[in-house]
């Protein structure tokens, strides 16, 4: 039977808002999209951030600008348990809260877009993009991708796509039961 796979994005529910991390000392990073660029990091140290728009408390959010994932302990332990090969975790301060929160860095870069079934694919323009995004998609709607090529991973982000991060069947389901998540989950595997 085939692996399924999800698309984990920012849900359209009520949710607070949570800046991108930064530095213990309020300084932001050189790369402040380091946590969704799907490499290993060095430990960064202690992070904090803060609601940049007060809402209802989620256990899965993405930071408002770069997109990083954002969990409460509850759901950093499913990261932990099913997918410890594929993530790192670093705590992170939310000011005001008192409950512990973790950056999910995804490690995992997959090449495993399957341009031919996806809906829609954009690459960038010959023009239309800086040196570092050549050869990159700017958008795919309707993404597929072949879980032939997934190499066992429960957590990754496409070669190419990086801001897709993708969780296997299992780990949407663990999720889930978690719930009061601020996350939708969109299959990639599978028909159209």
């Amino acid at each position: 039977m085939e692996r399924q796979f999800y698309w984990v994005e920012m849900g359209d529910i009520p949710q607070w808002l949570i800046d991108t991390p930064t530095r213990d000392s309020g300084d932001a990073f050189e790369e402040p999209w380091m946590f969704a660029d799907g490499r290993v990091l060095s430990d960064p140290g202690p992070l904090k951030t803060q609601v940049s728009h007060p809402g209802i408390r989620r256990a899965f959010v993405f930071s408002v600008i770069e997109k990083a994932p954002i969990v409460s302990e509850a759901v950093a332990k499913i990261f932990k348990t099913l997918a410890s090969d594929n993530v790192q975790l670093f705590p992170v301060l939310i000011d005001g809260e008192p409950e512990r929160y973790f950056v999910v860095n995804a490690t995992k870069v997959i090449d495993c877009i399957d341009e031919a079934r996806c809906r829609e694919v954009h690459h960038y323009d010959e023009d239309d993009h800086p040196p570092e995004l050549e050869g990159e998609y700017n958008w795919i709607y309707g993404l597929r991708i072949d879980p032939s090529k997934t190499e066992g991973a429960h957590v990754f982000r496409p070669k190419r796509f990086k801001t897709a991060f993708i969780v296997s069947e299992d780990v949407k389901s663990a999720l889930e039961a978690v719930g009061n998540l601020g996350v939708s989950f969109e299959r990639v595997t599978g028909p159209s």
